[in-house]
């Protein structure tokens, strides 16, 4: 068994891994090494374990992971089972890494598409030849209610209304301002992967993030909708990692 850490902007996701099925998943803000000694009792056979971090976090769990477990420190340096030509790799997000990897499980030797629908989107190509190209990176829905409200004097800060049918014609300032966020990052969606699937025959669409179920609703695009992406990326680096 392995423990996925996956340490992200506002909550950090721990995920057991049984080869590629996970058996336990949890989301907590605040990760202490009291709940790493939780999980190492409940999952005894725990033997290797992986974190990823955007943000600082307490070392002691890792010291106590490395005493008690094979860790993997996802960093710069660490081996990745696709081949990256990214001009700037030192400046690559390693949840972009992560989820990368976890569209290789998902469609191995097929040119993917990945978009993470979170505080940004991103667009991250896979190629048929394990070679990641790179993608594009742009503002995340809630980022684009809050720039309206920040860097206007009289615009409102508008909550993102996910289960009502937004007309593309705004009634009113909220409703306008509903149109030209919501409205409108579908059709940008839309028009990114069209962009994509003229370039690479046999594009697959993954989506993930934490807005992931508004686009999996709304594009006309036909995507799967990978929620655990970066989990099961995180897994697969370890085991790729494991096997070298």
């Amino acid at each position: 068994m392995k423990l996925i850490i996956d340490i992200g902007n506002t909550l950090t996701k721990l995920a057991v891994f049984e080869n590629r099925r996970i058996v336990f998943l949890e989301s907590t803000r605040d990760l202490s090494p009291t709940n790493i000694n939780n999980l190492l009792e409940k999952f005894p056979e725990i033997r290797f374990s992986i974190i990823s971090n955007v943000r600082p976090y307490d070392k002691s769990i890792s010291d106590l992971l490395t005493l008690k477990t094979h860790l993997l420190l996802l960093d710069r340096q660490t081996r990745l089972p696709f081949t990256v030509l990214y001009k700037t790799p030192e400046t690559l997000g390693k949840d972009r890494m992560a989820a990368v990897a976890g569209a290789m499980e998902l469609f191995p030797n097929e040119n993917v598409l990945i978009i993470d629908a979170g505080t940004c989107i991103t667009y991250d190509l896979l190629t048929t030849r394990k070679e990641y190209m790179g993608g594009a990176i742009s503002p995340g829905i809630m980022m684009r209610f809050q720039s309206l409200n920040t860097f206007t004097g009289n615009l409102p800060l508008i909550q993102p209304e996910y289960e009502k049918d937004i007309d593309v014609v705004g009634n009113s300032t909220k409703n306008s301002i509903l149109s030209g966020v919501q409205k409108a990052v579908i059709a940008e969606v839309d028009g990114m992967i069209e962009e994509y699937k003229n370039r690479f025959p046999g594009l697959k669409t993954i989506i993930t993030g934490g807005d992931y179920k508004y686009f999996d609703r709304s594009l006309k695009n036909n995507i799967f909708a990978a929620p655990n992406l970066v989990l099961a990326g995180l897994n697969k680096i370890l085991n790729f990692n494991e096997n070298i």
